[in-house]
């Protein structure tokens, strides 16, 4: 019976592939049309306008893939053909070449409206730094080009990354990203679980972080960190290994309240005097502290800047 039904079921989706599937044309890894692309590609990394042009037709339209414009006319040859130079000018280090494994595509299709056309298909990167605002251009393109029979390009689709010229457009002028404040309950907070670090009180010190706090410093691989009851132990020992001196402020402490983010940031500046209890050496270390700050006023985050060969000092 298990035989039958699975002689049954190879024969059903035999029938169903054979119906299922219809052939719309062929895809060529190597085509003249898909040379036309890149040689314009080419050509428009260098700013050359003229040349630019004379790969596109007369009749050629420009199409952002990710606009929200219904009535969207295109760009036409000019307009596209200036804006070679445009990006040229613009960056440093500008280059747009194939993403890592990706290859272009040349699709002729069968349908009689295509039958003239051919679409070529790219994946690539644009790669350069803005020389106005230093903003770095790092971001992948896919793009569409229809070809005609003419080997010239007729209209191209392009789909990337909006946020990077979004923060380019925004670079060009000063703006204000909430306020500085050198009096705050927040700077308050550090002082205290700072100087009760000084007076070796880790109870009242780690009471002023949230339960989920996350700790990292400039020594530890990006992106790890502790938690609040892995780090405990550790500045436990430390207080263990040396002898708190003083913990001496430098400057004051800046509280930053972002209006990007809803962000809150302390930054703070300090100088351990410490005495290494195993030789009785006397150590300087100065510290940069950089703590976030939830809306209850708890300490959720904290990065931690210092050298640890001062701190090993023979």
């Amino acid at each position: 019976m298990k035989k039958t039904t699975l002689l049954f079921v190879l024969a059903l989706t035999g029938i169903l592939t054979t119906f299922g599937q219809k052939k719309n044309g062929t895809i060529y890894i190597d085509h003249p049309a898909i040379a036309v692309v890149e040689n314009m590609t080419k050509a428009f990394v260098n700013g050359d306008t003229d040349k630019v042009a004379s790969y596109l037709a007369d009749d050629f339209k420009a199409y952002n893939g990710v606009g929200i414009n219904a009535n969207d006319k295109g760009q036409d040859k000019e307009s596209f053909s200036k804006g070679a130079k445009g990006w040229f000018d613009a960056l440093d280090y500008y280059s747009i070449s194939r993403s890592k494994g990706a290859y272009p595509d040349a699709l002729e299709y069968k349908e009689g409206n295509q039958k003239d056309v051919v679409w070529v298909q790219t994946w690539e990167d644009l790669k350069g730094v803005h020389k106005k605002t230093g903003v770095k251009v790092n971001m992948p393109i896919h793009r569409l080009y229809v070809v005609n029979k003419d080997n010239k390009i007729q209209t191209v689709i392009s789909y990337s990354n909006e946020s990077i010229n979004d923060e380019i457009r925004s670079s060009f002028s000063n703006r204000t990203n909430g306020t500085i404040y050198n009096h705050h309950d927040n700077i308050n907070t550090v002082r205290k679980l700072t100087y009760a670090y000084e007076n070796g009180d880790l109870d009242k010190t780690m009471s002023f972080y949230s339960d989920d706090a996350r700790f990292s410093d400039i020594n530890t691989e990006l992106g790890k960190s502790l938690t609040k009851a892995e780090i405990t132990p550790m500045w436990k020992k430390f207080l263990d290994d040396y002898e708190i001196v003083s913990i001496d402020m430098i400057g004051y402490p800046d509280y930053l309240e972002y209006e990007m983010g809803d962000g809150r940031e302390v930054l703070s500046w300090w100088n351990y005097r410490l005495i290494r209890k195993s030789d009785k050496k006397e150590i300087s270390v100065p510290f940069h502290f950089s703590d976030s700050f939830d809306a209850d006023g708890k300490i959720v985050a904290e990065m931690i800047y210092y050298s640890p060969t001062l701190l090993n000092a023979k």
